[in-house]
């Protein structure tokens, strides 16, 4: 009986996400008082916490839960990255994508174009550009496709233009002589 309640709640939460955030924090709430270790109910917790109130600390505390509570759920992982991201905490970021890459069914095309945000966020953007293409060759549906070559050519306009000028100057040396 409680799991099913728990799951009424759950959905409740779901479907009321992110369009009526009050009816979503309370059903959260009873979701999670049914069950505290709830991998759905946390993550959206947390997520809720990231992207509404913008409180990464709290959001990191509902990731880690849920890690903690299911390890080897790769659902999780993509949204705790971005968070990690979001909130500057890079090594941390690096560490939770470098066991998120190796889970099986893991969406390792999203985990490469985070690879290539985490990257970006650090001003390494070759390193960025590489991870992106790679999520690019992962990508299984034209919307991602479409996404990873829009970072792909953002990325690109970040990077120091290769000059044609010492080219050209050094071709006039030669024609000097």
């Amino acid at each position: 009986m409680d799991t099913n309640t728990q799951n009424i709640y759950l959905f409740k939460a779901l479907d009321a996400y992110p369009f009526a955030l009050e009816e979503a924090i309370e059903a959260l709430n009873y979701a999670l008082s049914y069950d505290e270790k709830n991998v759905q109910a946390l993550c959206l917790m947390a997520n809720l916490q990231a992207d509404q109130l913008n409180d990464f600390e709290a959001a990191k505390h509902y990731f880690e839960a849920a890690v903690a509570s299911k390890m080897e759920l790769p659902r999780i992982y993509p949204d705790y990255v971005y968070t990690l991201i979001r909130n500057e905490d890079f090594d941390e970021a690096q560490k939770v994508l470098d066991y998120a890459l190796l889970l099986k069914g893991a969406d390792k095309a999203l985990l490469n174009l985070l690879q290539g945000q985490l990257f970006e966020a650090q001003k390494r953007n070759k390193k960025a550009l590489k991870a992106y293409k790679c999520g690019l060759k992962l990508g299984l549906n034209n919307h991602f496709i479409t996404f990873a070559e829009n970072e792909i050519e953002r990325i690109k306009k970040k990077l120091p233009k290769k000059r044609k000028a010492k080219k050209k100057s050094k071709t006039k040396r030669k024609e000097k002589k």
